[in-house]
């Protein structure tokens, strides 16, 4: 919806279902040995954003926002660098650091903008990848996520693509929208047009 610009207003929402058209946008299909086949919308992540939303998913004491910020924090605190081994549209390329996102939307998370290149209709997937950093820069280019400017930092490169597969020297887990139940190695592709949305 944010990536839309789709309003939070319920007036204005309804003028919109009742006077705009449809138009297409395009969806992500990830496919891993866990899951064959699974389609979303915004993006596919795998590194400490990932773990994050696990230990959030799984926290007991905590709710809502306050159990993401103890997971994220618990992530970072843990988290050592991974080696991925990322492949775009066939191009191989050696990434040592926190994450790998293919991002359909320039949002991910509670609204942060991971991608702020990343459009839904432009038929390709932005890759974000954040290389190895001390822990408290990586903080700080967590703080930039709000307006996107972590982009601008030489430990952020952005790839684009229409198939990108991830894989890692560990065992690291990854998530698609939110939902965390898998690890690496995953394939992710855009559908381009895929899905009609009133906007």
């Amino acid at each position: 919806a944010r990536a839309l610009g789709l309003p939070a207003d319920p007036d204005e929402l309804a003028r919109v279902l009742l006077h705009h058209a449809p138009r297409p946008v395009d969806t992500i299909e990830v496919e891993s040995a866990v899951h064959p086949r699974t389609v979303v919308l915004g993006s596919v992540y795998a590194g400490v954003d990932a773990l994050a939303n696990r230990h959030a998913n799984h926290a007991r004491l905590l709710r809502g926002a306050a159990s993401y910020y103890a997971g994220g924090l618990r992530a970072v605190a843990t988290w050592r660098a991974a080696t991925y081994r990322v492949t775009v549209d066939g191009e191989e390329h050696t990434h040592r650091g926190y994450t790998v996102v293919a991002a359909n939307s320039a949002y991910y998370g509670s609204g942060r903008m991971i991608a702020p290149g990343a459009r839904v209709d432009d038929g390709l997937l932005d890759v974000v990848l954040i290389r190895a950093a001390p822990r408290r820069l990586f903080f700080t280019l967590m703080n930039e996520l709000r307006t996107g400017g972590h982009v601008d930092r030489p430990e952020v490169r952005v790839l684009r693509g229409r198939e990108i597969s991830v894989a890692a020297d560990r065992e690291i887990p990854y998530g698609a929208d939110g939902e965390v139940d898998a690890v690496l190695p995953v394939t992710a592709r855009v559908l381009p047009g895929a899905l009609s949305m009133l906007c």
